[in-house]
């Protein structure tokens, strides 16, 4: 069991994938927006962080990720440099650009797109764990 972190505004949202989630066994914290993350990220210290990108504002998402990754040893964050983020967005419904992992522009470890397909997510999730052990 592992303990993951949502990070997304929408509490419909929130409780589709929380179902989700919990029914594959992990503990599941919550936050609506990048400042609640962080602090939920300092004191419950998640073993992945699943993240919207559109949020209090349309970039607040990749923001955190950049704010987790900084590769600056002095950031007050590195510490959980490591956490697993998937992305969850339904931005590529709505804009024609398309987003993927990038280590310097968007250091996140994977995608998955909104509406979730709950057998995809759990798959997405346990996979990323895997890989961070």
């Amino acid at each position: 069991m592992a303990k993951i972190l949502i990070v997304d505004d929408d509490p419909d949202m929130v409780l589709a994938t929380r179902l989700c989630l919990e029914g594959a066994g992990h503990e599941v914290i919550e936050a609506a927006n990048g400042t609640e993350a962080l602090e939920k990220i300092r004191a419950e210290r998640p073993d992945l962080i699943i993240l919207d990108v559109m949020m209090d504002t349309t970039t607040e998402g990749f923001q955190l990720a950049l704010t987790l990754r900084s590769p600056d040893p002095r950031s007050e964050y590195a510490e959980f440099r490591d956490i697993p983020i998937l992305i969850l967005t339904a931005i590529h419904t709505t804009a024609p650009v398309r987003f993927s992992p990038d280590e310097d522009y968007l250091p996140v470890d994977d995608f998955i797109d909104k509406p979730i397909d709950p057998d995809e997510l759990v798959k997405k999730v346990e996979a990323l764990l895997k890989k961070a052990d």
